[in-house]
């Protein structure tokens, strides 16, 4: 199988264009094995990628976390996978269905953009200390569920001890959850640390975890909601901004997206 190895601001993937998920390989546990950091490729996730139409351009996008879990959604995966349909046939508008959801994007030059759609938010969902203070996190479903805690101070949060039990509280049972530690950085700008569920790690990036911070920081007044750009631990910000026809409910993601390398897999 030949496969790339490619990032969206720094949230790393195997990639497999042309393939599907069905049951003649057992996906989730080539999922684990291929996203392994020491014996396998290593990456944050596995993504199968099949164009499905052409007139108009639309493909089917699975997503399968580091643990072999599927993802109802990933914004980042989206758009490594928009970036290859550019590169293998190149169109710059297409559709990608990604765990029966279609969400849009957009592939120019220098950036990415797709789409993701929010639903419920829950403002004070469950309260935690951390570094010895009562903490908040308010929850905003953005395809998948995240929560979000806003703080003075993300580099000062150990992300992976506080996300990890976060991510496991029994008020989010039996799913847990996305965990975001996000701060204002200034005018239109916040920073971010995330702890992903599936991956059960903190990654370098996270679009739905974007998103759900935007919507957030904006219901909390640290921004407008107009263009945002959210800086991730990868140095790759990605901008967050509202769909002109759907603002309410749908959120434009975007930012680079690298191809690191490629390979064939035994």
């Amino acid at each position: 199988m030949h496969f790339r190895k490619i990032h969206g601001a720094g949230n790393d993937f195997v990639l497999l264009s042309g393939l599907e998920p069905d049951d003649d390989k057992d996906w989730p546990k080539e999922a684990e094995r291929m996203c392994a950091r020491r014996t396998g490729v290593g990456a944050d996730g596995l993504i199968i990628s099949r164009l499905v139409s052409e007139d108009p351009a639309v493909f089917e996008v699975t997503c399968f976390n580091a643990d072999g879990s599927i993802a109802t959604m990933c914004s980042n995966a989206l758009r490594c996978s928009a970036w290859a349909a550019r590169r293998d046939h190149g169109f710059q508008q297409m559709s990608l269905r990604m765990a029966g959801v279609m969400h849009e994007a957009v592939v120019s030059d220098d950036s990415v953009w797709v789409t993701a759609e929010v639903g419920k938010i829950l403002p004070r969902l469950l309260q935690t200390v951390i570094n010895g203070r009562l903490t908040w996190f308010d929850s905003a479903h953005t395809g998948t569920e995240h929560v979000v805690a806003i703080v003075d101070d993300v580099d000062a949060i150990d992300a992976v001890v506080a996300g990890r039990i976060v991510r496991h509280h029994p008020a989010l049972a039996p799913l847990g959850t996305n965990v975001n530690f996000v701060q204002s950085a200034g005018n239109q700008a916040l920073k971010i640390r995330t702890y992903e569920r599936g991956v059960e790690a903190e990654t370098l990036s996270c679009g739905s975890g974007a998103v759900a911070a935007v919507i957030v920081a904006a219901m909390r007044g640290l921004v407008a909601p107009r263009a945002v750009t959210v800086r991730n631990r990868a140095g790759e910000p990605l901008t967050v901004r509202p769909h002109d026809a759907r603002p309410n409910r749908t959120q434009w993601v975007g930012g680079p997206v690298t191809n690191t390398f490629e390979g064939v897999l035994a």
